[in-house]
C-alpha cells in the first residue's frame, strides 16, 4: 500500500494553519505541522492521530533559516506545502509605526515563506507532482490606512508567489495563493493590538457573519486537491459583508 502523501503546514499551531491542517489530514494526506509553540502542534497530533489520521508535529521558527533547512533534510519527497505562518502587528499611521513591528512582518510573511519554499522545493520537485501555497491576504492586494507594514508584507507574499509560479513553469510544481478578506480567529486581532481585547473586538464589530478559520482552510484544500493540471494562480475569499479592505457593512 503506498504511503500517504506528506503535507507540511506552517504556523499549524492555531487559527487558519490549524484547520488546514485538520481538513488535509481528513482528505489523505499525512500533515507535517510546524509552529513554534510545541505544545499547540503536540496536542493537534494526538487530536488528529486519535481521529485516524497521520500526524507529525516539529517545533519549527520559519524565520530561523538554519533550523528549517535542518527541518528539510527529514524529507525526500514533499506533496503539499502551506506557508500559512505569518500575521499582523500593530495599526499605527506609517509616521509614528514601529519599524520593529515592520521589520518581525516582513521577517515572518514574506522570508519565512522564502525560507521554507527554497529549503523544500527540491522535495516538492522530486515528488513529481508538488504543490505550493501561500497564504497572503486581501491586504496584499489592496491599501488601507493603518495596514502599511501588514499590507507591505502581504504584497512581498504576493509577488513571491507571483514570481515564483513564473519561474518555475515547465517542472511539476503547482503555485497556489489563496488571499482571505476578513477572518475571525481566536488570535489574529489580538496578535495585532498586543492583547488590548476593546480594540481586537473593533474589528469585527456588526459584522454578521465574518469568515471563519475553516472556511479559509476549506478553500486551501479544495484548491489543493484540484487535479493536478488544474492550478488556481490567485484565489481572494471575503464575507458577503465586506466588499473591500475599506468597505465594509456593519450591523450596529
Amino acid at each position: 500500500m503506498p504511503s500517504a502523501p506528506i503535507a507540511v503546514v506552517t504556523g499549524a499551531s492555531s487559527g487558519i494553519g490549524a484547520a488546514t491542517a485538520r481538513q488535509l489530514a481528513a482528505s489523505g494526506y499525512r500533515v507535517v505541522l510546524t509552529a513554534r509553540r510545541k505544545d499547540r502542534i503536540e496536542a493537534l497530533a494526538e487530536e488528529l492521530t486519535a481521529a485516524g489520521h497521520q500526524a507529525m508535529p516539529y517545533a519549527l521558527d520559519v524565520t530561523d533559516r538554519a533550523a528549517v533547512d535542518e527541518f528539510a533534510t527529514a524529507f525526500r519527497t514533499i506533496a503539499v506545502l502551506v506557508n500559512n505562518a505569518g500575521g499582523a502587528l500593530g495599526a499605527d499611521p506609517i509616521a509614528t509605526a514601529d519599524p520593529a513591528d515592520w521589520r518581525q512582518m516582513y521577517e515572518t510573511n514574506v522570508l519565512g515563506t522564502l525560507n521554507l519554499t527554497q529549503a523544500l522545493l527540491p522535495a516538492l520537485t522530486a515528488s513529481g507532482d508538488g504543490t505550493i501555497v501561500i497564504v497572503s491576504s486581501t491586504a496584499g492586494h489592496g491599501t488601507y490606512e493603518g495596514g502599511g507594514g501588514y499590507v507591505a508584507a502581504k504584497h512581498g507574499s504576493h509577488v513571491l508567489a507571483e514570481t515564483l509560479r513564473l519561474e518555475i513553469v515547465g517542472t511539476p510544481v503547482r503555485v497556489i495563493e489563496v488571499a482571505p478578506g476578513m477572518v475571525k480567529t481566536e488570535e489574529f486581532a489580538l496578535t495585532r493590538f498586543d492583547g488590548d481585547t476593546e480594540k481586537a473586538a473593533k474589528v469585527y464589530a456588526g459584522v454578521a457573519e465574518p469568515l471563519s478559520a475553516d472556511d479559509v482552510a476549506e478553500t486551501i484544500t479544495w484548491a489543493v486537491t484540484r487535479p493536478s493540471h488544474v492550478n488556481i494562480d490567485l484565489l481572494v475569499v471575503r464575507p458577503r459583508a465586506q466588499a473591500s479592505n475599506t468597505k465594509v457593512h456593519r450591523e450596529l
